[in-house]
């Protein structure tokens, strides 16, 4: 195992692991950590330990007297401005970090599906198309972990019914696409309803409802929409949703749009 100060590369794929477990799974035990330290020779204290200090630069954990253990370095906190300066540059960086630390490492994506791209899944196509899956991979997993794998909205916690939705949508803004401050944890109808402007958040988080949706006489609306009005959500333990970026959805994309 190595001894030492630890390397950029090594502080990036524990930042990249931490942002996509519970924080509440940050220990030696968890699997995830135990191959992560051997890949890179540490041992899994070490790793957890790590991904603790990382914590300690989280607003999202600290607000809430959780202050991981409070040893981040310098090194520390230069990977954490760089995730969040560019997050898909990272997420795939990251990515080939760790097949360089691995050379049999194969990335646990999702099933291909249809997408957008064409059948021909050779050469630069095929590369375009598994960065995508990279990047939205990385992106549901950071979103899904910080709720809880639950639904902000409804508490619904089946991750088959679970969406990482896009505050901003992902055409909309490139530089924050798989910025975790950007994501909600949503069920599938709950997703499709704030992708449409029919319900949105304020700035504190509680949920809006348009009159478009409100005034629909129909026992659906009744049982599942109007319940949540004005209920704030379920916040998550790290990446609380940006304000900026609830700012926009409400001017942007909610039907009862307002200008703030």
């Amino acid at each position: 195992m190595a001894t030492g100060l630890w390397t950029k590369e090594q502080v990036k794929l524990a930042f990249h692991l931490y942002c996509q477990i519970p924080f509440g799974r940050i220990h030696s035990r968890n699997p995830e950590i135990v191959d992560l330290g051997k890949v890179i020779g540490r041992t899994a204290d070490a790793v957890a330990m790590k991904m603790s200090n990382i914590a300690s630069l989280d607003p999202a954990i600290t607000s809430t007297g959780r202050s991981g253990l409070g040893n981040a370095s310098a090194l520390d906190r230069a990977v954490w401005d760089e995730f969040h300066s560019d997050w898909e540059r990272l997420a795939l960086e990251c990515q080939l970090l760790r097949q360089q630390f691995d050379s049999s490492y194969v990335a646990d994506l999702p099933p291909e599906g249809d997408g957008d791209l064409s059948n021909d899944f050779t050469g630069e196509t095929r590369q375009v198309f598994t960065a995508q899956r990279i990047k939205q991979h990385f992106f549901r997993r950071a979103v899904l972990s910080s709720y809880r794998s639950r639904c902000c909205m409804s508490g619904l916690a089946d991750p088959r019914l679970l969406i990482a939705s896009h505050i901003v949508p992902w055409s909309s803004d490139r530089a924050n696409r798989l910025n975790p401050r950007n994501g909600l944890c949503l069920s599938a109808i709950h997703d499709r309803a704030f992708d449409k402007g029919l319900i949105s958040l304020s700035d504190e988080g509680r949920v809006m409802l348009s009159e478009e949706l409100r005034k629909r006489d129909e026992d659906f609306v009744r049982t599942i929409f109007l319940p949540i009005e004005n209920q704030t959500i379920e916040m998550p333990e790290r990446f609380r949703p940006d304000i900026k970026f609830l700012r926009v959805h409400r001017n942007s994309i909610f039907l009862d749009a307002v200008q703030t």
